[in-house]
């Protein structure tokens, strides 16, 4: 019998992952079905799933479609009313699933959610993906609450609420399946990173809302794909950053803002060639040449209606750090 929720994870050889995390998972998402969608890893993912959790159903792809094209490719087959995306380096916790259908249930303008994100290594500190609920500031970066850069907050209950957020994080991703689908998934071009936040912009200007709930929580390690210091990681950044504005933003903004990116960007490249390498340099400048090369199919992306209220989400900032 097809239950309410699936609960996902993409897998591209992470054996290591799965050994350790999925068991939680089964414990405590007895209501739900558990799918892996297997990347064309070259590992032995597949025989030890057979072999050591056969209530797992696994869809394989047949390559390596990055986050954004390998969960298209896999929940095409997959028909509950809700999806969770769940990151193979994810801890659950016990009653973790029930707060965010409640919340569904209460409110059918949501269509996606995101739990308290904290770090599996230090789990009183919140964590570098997600934390308390995703924003973005006036210039499109995004940021969470508990944490702003590199920096990120000890948890004492601050963010124990249920509110409005701007984006929830591919982390672990509660969403709709139908709204999924009516924006046709992720934008397959981001390969991974920030095709969570674009999708939840684009839902915004579709008149749905994105919710955070505090009752639900995780424990995330964080970089079990891609190294926080992986130059791959900040150009997939600074170029998908710089298409999800070109493609969400109404006008005036976008003029103005992509153009004061475009100047802070040079800063940013000296600041990581600095701070992590030349690599890093370099890794900013092939991300603005990829999305000079990439913007007429993104502006043809664009959606007919743009939120004029946009920075909606500038409410929210000075709502949750003037507390």
């Amino acid at each position: 019998m097809q239950k309410k929720l699936a609960v996902v994870i993409l897998n591209w050889n992470g054996k290591s992952w799965l050994e350790k995390f999925l068991p939680s998972v089964i414990k405590f998402s007895t209501q739900s079905d558990i799918y892996v969608i297997d990347n064309l890893s070259t590992d032995d993912s597949i025989d030890f799933l057979q072999t050591n959790f056969p209530e797992v159903k696994i869809i394989k792809n047949d390559k390596n479609y990055g986050f954004a094209g390998g969960y298209n490719e896999g929940l095409k087959k997959i028909d509950n009313d809700f999806y969770c995306l769940l990151n193979s380096d994810v801890e659950v916790t016990e009653n973790w699933i029930e707060p965010v259908l409640d919340l569904f249930d209460k409110n059918p303008e949501i269509s996606a959610i995101q739990p308290k994100i904290l770090s599996y290594d230090q789990k009183d500190y919140f964590e570098f993906a997600g934390a308390g609920g995703g924003l973005i500031d006036n210039l499109g970066y995004p940021y969470c609450r508990g944490r702003i850069f590199d920096e990120v907050e000890k948890d004492n209950g601050q963010y124990d609420d249920e509110t409005e957020i701007f984006w929830a994080s591919g982390c672990c991703l509660f969403i709709r399946s139908k709204d999924f689908w009516e924006q046709r998934g992720f934008d397959e071009r981001f390969f991974a990173h920030q095709e969570e936040i674009d999708l939840c912009w684009r839902l915004i200007n579709s008149g749905k809302k994105i919710f955070y709930t505090g009752k639900s929580k995780v424990y995330h390690v964080g970089g079990g794909t891609l190294n926080k210091q992986s130059a791959k990681k900040t150009f997939l950044n600074m170029r998908n950053n710089l298409s999800m504005l070109l493609k969400n933003l109404p006008f005036p903004y976008l003029i103005l803002v992509i153009f004061s990116r475009l100047c802070l960007d040079g800063l940013a490249a000296i600041y990581f060639g600095y701070k992590y390498g030349i690599a890093h340099f370099w890794a900013v400048g092939r991300a603005h040449f990829s999305f000079y090369f990439q913007a007429p199919g993104t502006w043809k992306r664009r959606q007919k209606k743009q939120k004029h209220q946009f920075y909606q989400s500038k409410w929210l900032i000075f709502k949750h750090f003037s507390k």
